[in-house]
């Protein structure tokens, strides 16, 4: 009976220590969602201003030399 108890005891004692364990993993992994889902936000606002129509209309203009035509230049084709 005494081993019976004695075992039953290292084994509640066991199953605790397992369970303090993976909660403490359980918390790591969602403190590491929760900065991933950061970074997520963080990069799709990068994104959008990267993106942004007056970025890109700048860039073209001052990198590329490029321009929006005037009318006068603009050739409408029909077939």
């Amino acid at each position: 009976m005494l081993v019976l108890v004695l075992g039953t005891a290292v084994g509640v004692e066991y199953m605790a220590h397992q369970t303090r364990q993976l909660f403490s993993e359980l918390q790591r992994m969602v403190r590491h969602e929760e900065n991933l889902r950061a970074d997520w936000g963080r990069l799709l606002l990068e994104m959008s201003t990267w993106g942004a129509h007056a970025r890109v209309e700048k860039m073209a203009r001052e990198k590329m030399g490029m321009d929006v035509p005037k009318l006068d230049d603009i050739e409408v084709i029909k077939q």
